[in-house]
This record gives C-alpha cells, structure tokens and sequence, in this order.
C-alpha cells in the first residue's frame, strides 16, 4: 500500500510539472506573437495556486425585475417612479459588478522579512506593502495572512484559526485611492527553532455599494529559519581545550596545505608538491613542508533523534531539543577551531525520505548549513543510528573524528562504537540519558545529565546572550530579506 501511495504522489508531482511546461509554452507563443497573456496565463505558467471566489448579494431574480419595472414603466405611460427604479438598479447592478470585475487588477501584496534566519526569541521585523497599481479606487481591500505566532503588536487582529496546528490569521484592512501605496510593520518572535511556513495569503474587495465581492487565494509562501541554540561547550560540562582528545596527527596525509608549521629535509616518502623551492635553493639541499596537522582534521557529528529504546515508545520532546542543542554546539566549537565540520541524523530532510547528510567541509558558510539542517530535524527516525554510523563511516576520511550525540545508549550502540573503534577510528560519546554511561574502552565519553544545558529562555524574558557562542554567531552569514516580487492580480 505504501508504494503504491509513492507512485501516486510521483505520477502528481509529474503531471503538475507537464501542465506547468505546457502552461510556458503557451504564454511563450503569445509573447512571440505580440499578444498580451490574460491573468491566467500567467498563473498557470508560474504555477501559483490561486482560487477565485465571487460573493453578491443580488439573487437572479433581480435583473428580470429591473428590467420589468422598465417595461411597466414605459408601458404605464412612462411613470418616473417606475423608470426611477429600474435605471437605479441597472445602474447600481452594472457599475458594482464592472468594479468587482476589477476591484483586484493591479494589486499588489509583498511581504518581505528584515532576517530570515534567526535564533530562538530574536524578533523578526515584518514589513506588508500593498499598492493599487490602477486609477479605479478601493474604498476596502483586506488581507489574512497565514503566521505560524501571532503578532508581538498588540491591538493587532490575529484570530486562531486552528488549535491543533497553532497558526493565526493576520488581518489587514485598507483603503486606497487610485495608483495607492501602503505598508505597515509587524514583529514576530519565535520561541523554539524549526522550519516556519508564512502564507497563504486571501484578498478581498468588491464595489463601493459592497453590493459584490470577490475573494483570491494565492499561494504566497515563504520560509523562516529557526536555528537551535548554541552554548559554549563548557556549559555541556565539556573541557574547553581538546575535549575530543589530541587531534594531531603523525603523518600530514590530512594535513591542509594552505597553514604551514616549518620545513624539514626532504625524505623520499614525501610527496614532490610538498617541495619547498626556495629554502632548497638557499640550503642548499631539498626541503619539505611541514603542515600544521590539526587544520585538517575533520569533526563530524552523529545525531540520532531517537530519544526512546524503541521508536514504538514514542519520544521525549525536552530531550529531542537537548540533544539538537548539543549536537549544534559541537558544530560551532569545530567550526571555531576551523575544522572541516559534518552532521548526520537518522532522520528524514523535509518533504524526503532521506537522512540529513551533511559532508564535512570549511566552507564560511558551513555553520549555516549545519544549523538549518539541525533546524529541520523531527523526532521520526528514518532508522537505526548504528546502521547509519556504519554506512557513512565508509564514506568519511579516516582522521576524521565521529562524535555521536544519542538521548540513550543501548547495547548495538555501544557495539558498533566499539567495532569502529577497534578498527582505528576516532570516536567519541556524548550521552544525554539520566543513566550512567557504559563502560567503553578507549573512547572518550562524556555524560550531560538533564539541565545541563539550562533550559531556554521564554520568549517574553529575553534571550540571554551569553547564553550563546557569539564567536559561532558572528560566522552565521545572515541572508538579505526575502522577496519574492510583487505578484499582480490581473492581465
């Protein structure tokens, strides 16, 4: 049954993609021929889902009446009331439906975000633009915005609209007169780290009787980063200097050839690039680099999601939290000690099926990419943490240093550490469960019992900042604010 779910979502998301294709062709052609593409055009071929709603408070009887009142009243002699009538109606009936045919061409709405990658309880400055990019006036337009919190303004109407998925709908009414401008500012703050989805987003107008409305819904999304929060490693009960022991290595095989200790003599197991001309030509004799080891080296973290023996027990929620706080932590003290920096989880990335992988790399953009990993992990294991341990074992470099960071540790965790162990990998242990750790020789492990880290701060104290890594913080690139672009409702 669950494959044949899978086929049908593939065999959607095809079809979507074909009618997306077909729908470009078509607006293409028109361009090419100098035609202008109606607004439904442009959707299909940008693929925004947009529903249309039409409301009136007209029955269909209401035409025919008017129309009956003209006839009596040319028929009765041409009697002004009745001919009053009928022409205010047909009046009224024309100009309110002309103007909900157009009350929403030309409209625009932009919502764009001050920062869209944050750590938890640092507010996010919002900003709405709306503008009526036409000479008709709106007496009233509305918005509601999907939010994942409400809010910080208070006054402002944020209704719940659902309980069990904790959203809110941000209303926002506005009147514009011909080719209007209008924009307001919002706050928002998110109390615990995750992916947040804003949108969509509904428009409502009509005429100035509000005789006729019209309602779209337009598929406006956007995403926001919520990262977990870092603490310096001493308060994980860590060791500040080599808390994974000394990392040097004999040989410079993983050595980074940019960072260079001195010069040695040349030996015939070195490698020719490695050949220092200069110092050989004013000694005399070859001379070798030698590289300063630990630049090379590779910390790689192991996150395993599951905070129960059997994933059937369910999961603990305040550990799952723990567990990714500390596994970023980690991250930030390897990136701080400019080491190559990767993660894995035994979880599934967003809308896949696929573990987060995350190969490591000394990119100034790595944190990043660590932390927005870690921001999308959910407490669903894809599998077991030992079998993902052993599969990308394989895959690292051999001096790389493998840091598993687990809620409990069973005993095929502690096997297969102990099986990589042996065959000469550096590995390392970080338990968070209340028990006290196994006996495992020759690895380092450390045991961080509940409170340690302290819990987060709530979202209406404060962030405490020395809380936080600001050496990690200041490596966090922060991205310009979202925009997606002012989508036009209307050809």
């Amino acid at each position: 049954m669950l494959q044949r779910d899978i086929e049908l979502v593939v065999l959607e998301r095809d079809k979507k993609v074909r009618r997306r294709k077909a729908a470009r062709a078509r607006l293409n052609d028109k361009l090419r021929r100098g035609e202008l593409p109606t607004f439904q055009e442009i959707v299909e071929a940008r693929g925004l889902v947009v529903r249309e709603r039409r409301d009136s408070i007209f029955s269909d009887a209401w035409m025919p009446l008017a129309l009956l009142f003209l006839f009596l009243g040319l028929a009765g002699g041409r009697n002004a009331a009745l001919l009053a009538i009928s022409l205010i109606l047909l009046a009224i009936y024309l100009v309110a439906s002309w103007w909900q045919q157009n009350a929403l061409v030309g409209v625009t709405y932009l919502r764009s975000f001050d920062r869209t990658r944050v750590f938890p309880g640092e507010p996010v400055t919002m900003s709405i633009t709306v503008d009526n990019r036409k000479p008709l006036p709106l007496t009233w337009l509305r918005f509601d915005d999907r939010l994942p919190v409400a809010p910080l303004e208070e006054g402002v109407i944020a209704e719940v609209t659902g309980e069990t998925h904790g959203s809110y709908n941000l209303q926002n009414v506005f009147s514009l007169s011909g080719n209007g401008h209008a924009q307001r500012t919002y706050r928002l703050r998110f109390p615990v780290r995750g992916y947040y989805r804003v949108g969509p987003v509904v428009y409502r107008s009509g005429d100035l009787f509000t005789l006729f409305t019209v309602e779209r819904e337009r598929d406006y999304m956007q995403t926001l980063v919520v990262y977990p929060r870092i603490y310096p490693i001493e308060a994980l009960g860590l060791p500040a200097r080599e808390p994974f022991g000394d990392l040097r290595v004999r040989q410079s095989l993983f050595a980074d050839p940019i960072k260079t200790q001195g010069i040695r003599d040349y030996h015939p197991r070195d490698r020719f690039r490695d050949v220092h001309w200069k110092a050989s030509a004013r000694r005399g004799r070859l001379q070798t680099k030698v590289y300063d080891p630990s630049t090379g080296m590779n910390l790689v973290v192991f996150l395993n999601v599951a905070t129960m023996h059997r994933h059937w027990m369910g999961y603990d929620p305040a550990q799952l939290e723990r567990a990714i706080s500390v596994a970023a932590s980690i991250a930030s003290y390897g990136v701080e000690q400019k080491w190559g920096v990767g993660l894995y989880a035994n979880c599934a990335v967003p809308k896949s099926d696929q573990p987060i992988r995350v190969p490591p790399g000394r990119s100034p953009d790595q944190l990043a990419h660590v932390l927005e990993a870690l921001a999308a992990t959910t407490e669903f294991a894809t599998g077991s943490i030992e079998k993902l341990l052993q599969q990308e074992s394989r895959r690292l470099p051999w001096a790389a240093t493998l840091v598993l960071v687990t809620a409990h540790t069973s005993p095929d965790i502690a096997a297969v550490l102990l099986r990589l162990k042996e065959a000469g990998r550096r590995v390392a242990l970080i338990s968070l469960s209340a028990e006290p750790l196994p006996a495992l020789p020759g690895i380092i492990s450390y045991h961080v019992p509940p409170g340690i880290p302290a819990p987060p701060v709530g979202p209406t104290t404060g962030l405490d900042s020395r809380a936080l890594s600001e050496a990690s913080l200041a490596r966090v690139p922060v991205p310009e604010p979202l925009y997606d672009g002012p989508e036009v409702e209307g050809p």
